[in-house]
């Protein structure tokens, strides 16, 4: 196949701000997270699919399959999907309090 590029698990994106390894990257209808630091404007490989663990608000209590979102504000997972890009699906029950739940990246943009 002449047209095949790549499977799409991790692309190189440029960063849209300083970027800490682990941290949520948005780069337009793109969300994945990255695999190592990058200045703002640098190339930055973000994987799109996966189970990561992210920080969310403490007080939110997160059920196994609940869909999540990012919060870009206070880069936290959220239940709230107005003004949040979604994100993906919880794999573990967090209960409130607690700093962080493991999310099945949501893969399609």
């Amino acid at each position: 196949m002449r047209n095949y590029v790549q499977p799409g698990n991790t692309l190189t994106l440029t960063a849209p701000a300083e970027i800490v390894s682990g941290g949520v990257v948005i780069v337009g209808s793109i969300i994945g997270v990255a695999n190592g630091d990058a200045a703002n404007g640098a190339p930055v490989d973000v994987d799109t699919v996966g189970v990561f663990r992210l920080p969310k608000v403490s007080a939110l209590a997160i059920a196994v399959g609940d869909v999540v979102y990012w919060d870009s504000a206070n880069k936290l997972v959220t239940k709230t999907a107005s003004g949040n890009t979604k994100l993906g699906v919880a794999t573990e029950a967090a209960a409130n309090p607690s700093p962080d739940v493991p999310v099945r990246l949501n893969g399609a943009f």
